[in-house]
C-alpha cells in the first residue's frame, strides 16, 4: 500500500468526517480512509498500482467539501487552505452581525417601550423578513449541510440543534407574517405584529457563526509548527564542482555532493566531513547548549549551524531524507493521529434534539385532537417547545468557559490553546520533562573555580572567542569586574582548547587531551567528582603543572525541584528524557527528585519513548522547549512548550508556559482543569433551563395559570445563555499557585 494525504476543508462536524471517509472508501483501489476533523486531514492508504489522486479529491469536493492533495515529498504551502476558510467564515460572520444589528435593536426597543418605535412600526415585519432571510439560507446554509451530513450518518449534532431551532423561529415567524399579510391585504402594520421572532434566528446564527470563525483560527494554527520547522532549512548550499564552489538551490543537492560550510552559516543537508574541524551549534535539532567539536569523519546534521571553523563534507541525505524533514514528518503524523476532543454538546444534542422533536410533535398532537385545541393554540405550544430548546446556551456553554479560562491563564503567563488540553489534562498520569531549558536554565555558567588567581587568566585567553564555554568564562569574569591581560602567541587548537602566552608564560587551557598532549600530570580526583555530577571541566596550566580547574554547567532552575515534588503529590510519574549523556542526565535528576531518567535520546527517537508509555495505557504530557521536542510534544497527549523554546515548540504545545517557570506547570493543570469542570457545569445550566422550561412551554402547567407562550419562551432561552456567561465569568475566581 501506499499513503495518500488530502487536505481537507468546509466540515461542520465529525459526521462530515464520516461522510468522507465512507464516499473515499468506496473508491476502487482505496484500502482505507481516515479523515481527522481536527485537523481537516485525510489520510488514504490505496493500492500501490493506484495513481488516481485526482479522483479522491473529487470525491471529497462531490461529497461537499474543498480537497488539495498533498505532495508528500513538500511541505511547503499547504498552509493557505487553511487561510482562504477563516477568511470565509470571518466574512460570514460579519454579515450576519450587520444584517442581525439592526433585528437586536428593534428587539431592545420593543421590550423598552413599543412607542419608541412608532415611526418604523408599519415597516418592522418586512424589515425583520428581509434581514432574517439571507442571514437563514445563506449565512446559516452550513448547518442545513452539518444536520443533513448527521442525517445520512443516522445521528443529530450542533448543526442539527441550530438548524432545527433557528428554523422553528423564523419558519413560525414566516407563518404570522404570512397569516397578517393574507388577512389584512397589505405589507404594512399599524401596530407590532404578534408571534415574530426573527431576531431570535438570526443572532443565534450570528453567535454560532462568531465561535466557528475561533475555531476555524485555532485549527488553523496546527499547522504553524510545520511551517515554522520549513522556515528553518537553508535556502541555498555552496557546493564544489571541478574545484570550484557554487551557490545552488537546496533542492539541487544530490546524495554524494562536496559541500563548503563557513563560519556563522548553516549546514544545508545531512553528510559527513570530509575536510576541515569545526564546533556546531546543534541545539536547533538537539536542544543542547553545548557546542558540539566535528572532525573529519563526524556525521554533520541539516539546518544546525557552524560556528568557528569551515570544513566540507559529503551529502549523504537530502530532501526529504534529512533529519529535519523527519522531524517534520514526525510532527505531522503525530498531530493527524491525535483524536480530536469530545464534542460533548454533539453528545448531548444526539440524545437531547430527537427528544425534543418528539416531544413537540407529542405536545402537538395532544392538545389538538386530545383537548381539542385548534390547529394555531396546538401549534404555538410546539414552537414554544422548539424555541425554548434552541441551542443558544448550549452553544456557548463551551467557548465562554474556554475564552475566560485562556484569557485568566494569559494574565498569569499561561498559554492554553483551546478546548482539547482542557479535556487532557485532569487525566495525566505521566509527565515527561525535557531537561534543558525545562529543567535548567539552557544557559551555560561557570559553576566552581578551583585554584588561585586562575580566572584572570583563563579569561584573557579565551577573550574574543565565540564558544559558548568560553563565553561563560568571559561573562564570569565580566561579573568578577576582573581586568584582562594581552595575550600573544595565541592558538586555538579544535577540540582541545587554546594556547596562549601571558608576560612571556605560556599557559594552556582546555580538556584532558591538551593537557595530555603537552605532557603535564595532573591528579584528575577533583575533575572526575564534578563531571560525575554533570559539570564540563576545563582545565588551566602552564608548561610545569595544572594551575586550577574551571568547571561550567547548565544550571538547574531554582523552582524545578519544587514544582517537581508538587506534580509527585498529584500522583503523576515524573520521567526526564534528554539527548544529554547518561552521567549528566542522573546527576540532574538526582538533584531535582526525578525518579525516571531516559538519557542519550535521539530527536527522532523522542515521540517514540512517548508512544511507549501510551503503549501502557498512561495519559502522557510532554513538557519542552527545543525543535527535537516538537514531535513528541505533538505525540503526548497533552504537549506542554516553555516560552523560551523555539517557535515549533511553541506551536505544537498546546500549552505554553510564557514565563519559563516550572511552577506554572502545576498552575496550567489546576487551570485546565477549572475550565473543563466550568464547562461541563454550563453544559448543566443549558440543559437545566431548557430541561425545566420545556414542560412549561408544552402547556403542562396550564391548569395552575402557568402558560410560557413562544415569546416567553425566547427569552427563557435568552436567560439561560445569561446563565451560561455568567457561570463562565466566575471563573475569574481561580487563585494560581505562587
Amino acid at each position: 500500500m501506499k499513503k495518500i494525504e488530502i487536505q481537507v476543508s468546509g466540515m461542520h462536524c465529525t459526521s462530515c468526517a464520516v461522510n468522507i471517509e465512507r464516499s473515499l472508501s468506496k473508491i476502487n483501489g482505496v484500502k482505507d480512509a481516515t479523515v481527522n476533523y481536527a485537523t481537516e486531514k485525510a489520510t488514504v492508504h490505496v493500492e500501490d498500482d493506484f495513481n488516481d489522486s485526482k479522483k479522491l479529491a473529487e470525491t471529497v469536493e462531490k461529497a461537499g467539501y474543498k480537497a488539495i492533495v498533498h505532495d508528500l515529498n513538500s511541505t511547503l504551502g499547504e498552509g493557505h487552505i487553511h487561510h482562504d476558510h477563516v477568511h470565509l467564515v470571518f466574512k460570514k460572520f460579519v454579515w450576519a452581525a450587520i444584517l442581525g444589528l439592526p433585528l437586536a435593536i428593534i428587539m431592545i426597543l420593543s421590550l423598552i417601550s413599543k412607542d419608541l418605535l412608532m415611526p418604523i412600526t408599519p415597516f418592522v415585519g418586512l424589515i425583520s423578513l428581509i434581514l432574517a432571510t439571507p442571514v437563514q439560507f445563506i449565512l446559516g446554509a452550513q448547518f442545513y449541510k452539518g444536520m443533513y451530513s448527521g442525517l445520512k450518518n443516522h445521528t443529530f449534532n450542533m448543526d442539527s440543534l441550530i438548524a432545527i431551532g433557528t428554523s422553528a423561529a423564523y419558519f413560525y415567524s414566516v407563518f404570522n407574517y404570512l397569516n397578517f399579510v393574507f388577512k389584512n391585504e397589505t405589507f404594512f402594520s399599524r401596530e407590532m405584529i404578534d408571534g415574530l421572532y426573527f431576531e431570535t434566528s438570526a443572532l443565534l446564527i450570528a453567535f454560532v457563526l462568531l465561535g466557528k470563525f475561533l475555531e476555524a483560527k485555532a485549527k488553523a494554527k496546527t499547522n504553524e509548527a510545520v511551517k515554522k520547522l520549513v522556515g528553518l532549512q537553508a535556502k541555498t548550499a555552496r557546493v564544489i564542482i571541478n574545484g570550484k564552489s557554487v551557490d545552488v538551490p537546496i533542492e539541487q543537492v544530490k546524495v554524494g555532493d562536496l559541500v563548503l560550510v563557513r563560519p556563522g552559516e548553516k549546514i544545508p543537508v545531512d553528510g559527513i566531513i570530509t575536510k576541515g574541524q569545526s564546533a556546531l551549534d546543534e541545539s536547533m535539532v538537539t536542544g543542547e547548549s553545548m557546542p558540539v567539536e566535528k572532525t573529519v569523519g563526524d556525521k554533520v546534521i541539516g539546518s544546525t549551524i557552524n560556528k568557528t571553523g569551515a570544513f566540507e563534507f559529503r551529502a549523504e541525505k537530502v530532501g526529504t531524507e534529512t533529519l529535519l524533514s523527519q522531524i517534520i514528518k514526525f510532527v505531522e503524523d503525530a498531530q493527524s493521529s491525535k483524536a480530536p476532543i469530545q464534542a460533548f454538546a454533539d453528545k448531548i444534542s444526539a440524545i437531547f434534539v430527537p427528544s425534543v422533536m418528539a416531544i413537540a410533535v407529542i405536545t402537538f398532537l395532544i392538545w389538538f385532537f386530545a383537548f381539542g385545541a385548534g390547529f394555531e393554540a396546538a401549534m404555538l405550544y410546539a414552537t414554544a417547545v422548539l424555541v425554548i430548546a434552541c441551542p443558544c446556551a448550549l452553544c456557548l456553554a463551551t467557548p465562554t468557559a474556554i475564552m475566560v479560562g485562556t484569557g485568566l491563564g494569559a494574565q498569569n503567563g499561561i498559554l492554553i490553546k483551546g478546548g482539547e488540553p482542557l479535556e487532557i489534562a485532569h487525566k495525566i498520569e505521566v509527565i515527561v520533562f525535557d531537561k534543558t531549558g525545562t529543567l535548567t536554565e539552557g544557559k551555560i555558567v561557570v559553576t566552581d573555580i578551583i585554584g588561585n588567581n586562575i580566572l584572570p587568566i583563563a579569561a584573557s585567553l579565551e577573550y574574543g572567542s565565540e564558544h559558548p564555554l568560553a563565553q561563560a568564562i568571559i561573562d564570569r569574569a565580566k561579573l568578577d569586574h576582573i581586568k584582562l591581560s594581552e595575550i600573544k602567541n595565541f592558538q586555538a587548537i579544535p577540540g582541545q582548547g587554546v594556547v596562549g602566552f601571558i608576560n612571556n608564560q605560556q599557559y594552556f587551557l582546555g580538556n584532558r587531551k591538551l593537557i595530555s598532549k603537552n605532557k603535564i600530570d595532573f591528579d584528575q580526583t577533583e575533575m572526575e567528582k564534578m563531571e560525575n555530577t554533570g559539570k564540563t571541566v576545563m582545565i588551566l596550566a602552564n608548561k610545569q603543572k595544572v594551575l586550577g580547574l574551571i568547571a561550567v554547567a547548565d544550571k538547574v532552575k531554582p523552582t524545578a525541584k519544587e514544582a517537581v515534588k508538587k506534580l509527585k503529590t498529584k500522583g503523576i510519574e515524573i520521567y526526564m528524557l534528554t539527548g544529554d549523556n547518561q552521567k549528566t542526565a542522573e546527576a540532574i535528576a538526582s538533584e531535582i527528585g526525578v525518579d525516571h531518567v531516559l538519557a542519550e535520546v535521539l530527536p527522532q527517537d523522542k515521540a517514540n519513548e512517548i508512544k511507549k508509555l501510551q503503549s501502557q495505557k498512561k495519559v502522557v504530557a510532554m513538557i519542552g522547549d527545543g525543535i527535537n521536542d516538537a514531535p513528541a510534544l505533538a505525540q503526548a497527549d497533552l504537549g506542554i512548550a516553555m516560552g523560551s523554546g523555539t517557535d515549533v515548540a511553541l506551536e505544537t504545545g498546546q500549552i505554553v508556559i510564557i514565563k519559563n517557570n516550572p511552577l506554572d506547570i502545576i498552575n496550567a493543570i489546576n487551570l485546565s482543569n477549572a475550565t473543563f469542570k466550568k464547562i461541563k457545569q454550563n453544559l448543566f445550566f443549558a440543559l437545566f433551563y431548557n430541561t425545566l422550561g420545556i414542560p412549561i412551554a408544552a402547556g403542562a402547567f396550564v391548569w395552575l395559570g402557568l402558560n410560557l407562550r413562544p415569546e416567553f419562551a425566547g427569552l427563557a432561552m435568552a436567560l439561560s445563555s445569561v446563565s451560561v456567561i455568567t457561570s463562565s465569568l466566575l471563573l475569574k475566581n481561580f487563585k494560581t499557585t505562587k
